[in-house]
């Protein structure tokens, strides 16, 4: 699987949105990562559609729209539109996650599902063969900057062996807590797609932890 980085911009300057975009444009960023927070599902409030739009015109990378909302479903139309080339939506809030999956893909975008850490493997059992990604959360979601919870390794090994076991070419993503001292160890697990927030922007050195992940998480 190919490595891929996709710093968030929830650990960027709110001030400066547009320049820290080009900044990771600039920096051999492979994504963009945007977490869509309602203050409801978790406990932060974000961006919305609008915001997305606005820098959609400051680089041509993927925007990796992450839905961390109670009803993703009414807002899905709205960031396709916004730009959005990966929309990931949370199982623990869709009873029709298929539905949810189909509507996203039915846009022409890649559709990803996310699971906290403490939600099992198994609720991807019947829809795991329609999706592009899986997203890992490695810590509880709704702030950046916490420690990578350990047991999620393991669970990483768990998705990587069964995709491997139907012969999907699934895309692992992994958040929360990736830095230099952890990004192979998970790599080496199956995560092949690793969203780093305050490892990248609180870097005196943007690009240069970008391309050391990046390296680091490849073996080279």
């Amino acid at each position: 699987m190919v490595i891929k980085i996709a710093p968030s911009i929830l650990s960027a300057d709110f001030s400066r949105l547009g320049e820290e975009v080009e900044m990771l444009d600039k920096g051999g960023a492979d994504y963009i990562h945007i977490d869509i927070m309602d203050g409801h599902y978790v406990p932060n409030l974000t961006f919305g559609p609008i915001v997305v739009k606005a820098l959609r015109d400051r680089t041509q990378l993927p925007f990796d729209v992450h839905l961390m909302m109670t009803n993703p479903m009414d807002y899905i139309d709205d960031f396709v539109h916004a730009g959005s080339d990966i929309i990931t939506v949370h199982a623990e809030v869709l009873p029709h996650l298929h539905r949810a999956i189909e509507q996203i893909k039915q846009k022409g975008v890649k559709a990803a599902v996310s699971l906290n850490p403490s939600t099992p493997l198994s609720v991807l059992d019947y829809v795991l063969e329609d999706l592009d990604m899986v997203l890992l959360m490695t810590v509880n979601p709704g702030y950046g900057g916490q420690q990578f919870i350990p047991a999620m390794m393991n669970k990483i090994r768990k998705l990587r062996s069964k995709a491997d076991s139907m012969n999907l070419n699934l895309d692992i993503q992994v958040d929360g807590g990736i830095s230099l001292d952890n990004i192979k160890e998970v790599s080496q697990a199956g995560a092949n797609i690793f969203v780093a927030g305050s490892a990248v922007f609180n870097a005196q050195n943007p690009k240069e932890m970008i391309n050391q992940m990046r390296k680091e998480a490849s073996g080279s």
